[in-house]
């Protein structure tokens, strides 16, 4: 495992921020694509035979190729050593050490700086400004 220094992850974001914008933008249009082919969508009448039926957690195969761009994006960002946590918000944690404890690292897309830390096992929302080196 990699361990980030601030500086260290901090250089990287150059490199990774335009892959986790692609990453937004290929999230959002399977989701796009995803409500435009639900049937309720186009008028299709929603009758209990219809409601009762149960839904499928997989991507349907038409979506193949958009979910495989997801996940070459998603192993092309952690190649770097740095862990995707949200596809949907694009946070990455960048493993690190604080006082001999192990901790992440936190940056979310458009920040223009790494310059959050938390706990592993905390996630953003308990993220706190780094006050160590």
């Amino acid at each position: 495992m990699k361990w980030f220094s601030p500086e260290r992850a901090n250089a990287l974001i150059p490199r990774l921020a335009p892959l986790v914008d692609e990453l937004l933008a290929q999230r959002r249009e399977l989701a796009i694509k995803l409500l435009e082919s639900d049937p309720a969508l186009h008028g299709a009448p929603a009758t209990s035979a219809h409601l009762a039926r149960p839904r499928s957690p997989l991507v349907p195969p038409k979506f193949g190729d958009l979910k495989g761009e997801i996940v070459r994006l998603i192993h092309r960002i952690e190649s770097f050593g740095c862990i995707v946590k949200d596809i949907d918000l694009g946070l990455l944690d960048f493993p690190s050490r604080r006082e001999e404890a192990e901790v992440y690292l936190c940056w979310k897309a458009g920040e223009p700086e790494v310059a959050f830390w938390h706990a592993r096992d905390e996630g953003f929302a308990q993220r706190r400004p780094i006050d160590f080196v």
